[in-house]
Order: structure tokens, then C-alpha cells, then sequence
């Protein structure tokens, strides 16, 4: 008797009530990838999944289960975006009414494309935990039945669905690495892949801010984080599941962190290389390959949960991923507060090559001598080297770096 609740044939199950529902999603070749790893490196696109993430197989399959009398009953949920979006489709597919609890800062393109699949959206509380208390005393009032984002065996059973399609495409796999927050997607695609090829490796990846699986898993059971913050809101959960957990701990080949740096960069690596718009969470197993590409065995297949991505966000991760690759350079420097010296400045940098992006020059601040003024640059560059002989043209020059960033 197994210790966890969803098998193989569960997952089979799913896949056959999903045919014509969720696409089977393509999987792509990475030319850039294999070549900076070393070995074959496959893109499993479930940014490229109805309302754009992998969330809509577990709605689904989760609200299709339900009784008669359930479905009357509505269902509600809470999300942060990519959940909320795979629940109100679902359920409008199913003919089911649906209550999305979101939180009051949610991005408006996720909140308006949950309305446009036919959800009551209620804004509520500051994170996803607020809002998820909001939608159980919802259940609890309105005897709406809540569909949990991940700690359900049928959500575990509907995510795994994208192992079954990853063994299809890409026999030649011997290792899976899947984005990891609650855990539904590591452990459905654990629960479909370990039986079948028990010599393939599924890895979960976590941000480094929002890692809530290594410690429970070497406590044997879920602990909630104290504290945990990523930009990868997609993953940013504080406490595993219970179902997703137990079988994670049983068939997972463990669970792996990445720096916010590396979650940056992957999500420019797609969207330059691969021509492929990815969320950070969608983006950090490719985030694992630029960290630690020699704690993989290939081929690979990374999967690309999902591409709903804030415009503010992705402009704002964009120029970290810059910056952390040393093509972006943001400088505060002290200079002599005379006629021409911001020109001249201006022409240090034009040797070097560096293009101008942004400058603000500040004259009077407590800090600031009379004599003196403060200058912040924004630059493009061209890499690592190229940054470092910007900052040592400014300082041969007799610049002062205060603040380099």
C-alpha cells in the first residue's frame, strides 16, 4: 500500500477527461541551452497553455470530479493569477459557477483576464494566504466548494498529466526539472513519470526566498516558512501541501534553489534566445541550468510553467536580468560642481563605449558639498568585462563611485 494518493493510472485518468480541453503543449529544442550546459536541453511550453500556464489541468480535472449537487453549489477559489484563471475557465467549460478571491495588489491583466473567463473576482487581503482565508469562509457560507491550487490528489493528478506528455515527446529524458511552490506539479509529474521510468530524474526548483520544500523535507513533514519573498509569485508559497508533500518525499529526486539573479537572467535568456515569454516562476528551472548546469544529467527537459507576466514586472525583472549579466550598469558618481563637467563626463563615457540610458544630476543634498554635485547614470554595457572597464575608465579619469548597483 503506498503512502501517497496519487498513482499513475490517476493521472492517466485525467489525461483522458482533459483530451480536447488543456493542449498538449509543444516541446522545444534549446539550441543556447545545450550549448552552455553541455548536453540536450528540451522546453516542455506550458506558458503556452489555455490562459497560459499548466494551472488548467488540475482546475479541471478537480471540477469535473464534483457531484451534481456540488456543481450547483459554485465553486471559489484564491490565486494570485495563473490558479485564478485555470478555475474560471474550467469552470465555465463545466457550466459551473466561480468566485476568485485574488489579492487587492494582484496585476490588473491577471484580474481582467480571470473576469474575461467568466469568474466573480473579489479583491482581498495583501498575499495569497489572505486571500485564501477569505475563499474557505466563503466555502463555509455560501457551501461553494473550495478548489485548492495544489493540495487536492485530484489537482496532483490533472498537473501530472504534463509528465505523461513530457514521456511522449521526449523518451530520450533522463532528467525533469519542474518549478516548485505548493508542490502540485512536482508531484503530479513525479506520480506519472517514476512508475513508468523510474530512471528519470524530477527535480523541483525553488527561489532561494521562497524554499519551504528542502526544510520539510528533511523534517518529514510540511513546515510553514517564518518569512519568504521572491519575485517569482508563481512559486511563492510558504508551506508545501499535504498531498503534493507525500508524494514528493516518496518519488521526487529532491529540490533545488536558485538565486533571484539566476531567475532574472533565465527569464531574459527565454525571451531574447527562445523568442518565449515565461513568467519567473515558468523561468526558474532554466534558472537551475545557468546556476548549476553540473548538477544535471541531460538531456534535459526544463518545464516552462507559465507566461503570465505582469508588463511592470517583466520590465522591472528584465533590467535585473541586465544587470546581473553585465549588460546593465546603474552608477552614483561624486563630481566637481563646475561648468562643463557633466559634458565631460558624458565624453568619458563615449570613449568607453557605454550608451546612456538615464542620468540625474543633483546639486544640493545634505551630503553634497558646495563645491560638489552627484550624478546617477543609468548604462547599457556590453557584458561583465565591458562594466569593468567602464568603472576603471571613471576612476583613471578621477571619478568617485559612490553607489554602484
Amino acid at each position: 500500500m503506498h503512502s501517497w494518493t496519487v498513482t499513475v493510472d490517476d493521472v492517466r485518468g485525467a489525461h483522458k477527461m482533459l483530451a480536447g480541453v488543456a493542449r498538449v503543449t509543444p516541446m522545444e529544442g534549446s539550441r543556447h541551452l545545450s550549448s552552455l550546459t553541455g548536453f540536450p536541453v528540451h522546453l516542455k511550453c506550458e506558458n503556452l497553455q489555455r490562459t497560459g500556464s499548466f494551472k488548467l489541468r488540475g482546475a479541471y480535472v478537480r471540477i469535473a470530479g464534483l457531484s451534481p449537487v456540488e456543481r450547483a453549489a459554485g465553486v471559489v477559489a484564491a490565486s494570485a493569477g495563473n490558479h485564478a484563471q485555470g478555475v474560471a475557465l474550467a469552470a465555465s467549460l463545466l457550466g459551473v459557477r466561480s468566485t476568485v478571491f485574488m489579492p487587492s495588489a494582484a496585476p490588473l491583466p491577471k484580474v481582467e483576464a480571470t473576469r474575461g473567463y467568466g469568474a466573480e473576482v473579489r479583491l482581498h487581503g495583501l498575499n495569497v494566504d489572505e486571500a485564501l482565508t477569505a475563499a474557505r469562509e466563503f466555502a463555509e457560507t455560501a457551501g461553494a466548494v473550495l478548489v485548492h491550487p495544489f493540495d487536492h490528489p485530484d489537482v496532483v493528478a490533472g498537473q501530472g498529466t504534463v509528465g505523461l506528455e513530457i514521456l511522449e515527446q521526449c523518451p530520450e529524458v533522463r532528467t525533469i526539472l519542474v518549478g516548485t511552490g505548493g508542490g502540485g506539479l512536482l508531484a503530479g509529474i513525479a506520480a506519472a513519470v517514476k512508475p513508468l521510468r523510474p530512471d528519470v530524474r524530477v527535480v523541483g526548483v525553488q527561489a532561494a526566498g521562497a524554499a519551504a520544500y528542502p526544510p520539510s523535507l528533511a523534517a518529514g513533514r510540511p513546515v510553514p516558512l517564518e518569512s519568504f519573498a521572491t519575485m517569482a509569485d508563481g512559486i511563492m508559497v510558504g508551506m508545501p501541501g499535504d498531498v503534493p508533500f507525500a508524494v514528493v518525499e516518496a518519488l521526487a529526486d529532491g529540490v533545488r534553489t536558485v538565486s533571484e539573479d539566476s531567475l532574472s537572467r533565465a527569464l531574459l535568456l527565454c525571451l531574447e534566445r527562445m523568442k518565449l515569454v515565461v513568467e519567473p516562476a515558468g523561468a526558474s528551472p532554466v534558472a537551475l541550468l545557468l546556476q548549476e548546469p553540473q548538477a544535471v544529467e541531460g538531456p534535459v527537459v526544463a518545464v516552462l510553467s507559465g507566461g503570465n507576466v505582469d508588463p511592470l514586472l517583466m520590465q522591472r525583472v528584465l533590467r535585473h536580468g541586465m544587470a546581473a549579466a553585465g549588460r546593465y550598469l546603474s552608477l552614483r558618481l561624486l563630481l566637481v560642481d563646475r561648468p562643463g563637467a557633466l559634458a565631460t563626463l558624458l565624453g568619458v563615457l563615449s570613449r568607453v563605449d557605454a550608451n546612456v540610458v538615464d542620468v540625474a544630476h543633483v546639486r544640493t543634498a545634505p551630503q553634497i558639498g558646495l563645491a560638489e554635485a552627484e550624478v546617477d547614470l543609468h548604462l547599457e554595457t556590453k557584458g561583465p568585462d565591458h562594466c569593468a572597464a567602464v568603472l576603471a575608465e571613471l576612476r583613471e579619469a578621477g571619478y568617485t563611485v559612490l553607489r554602484q548597483g
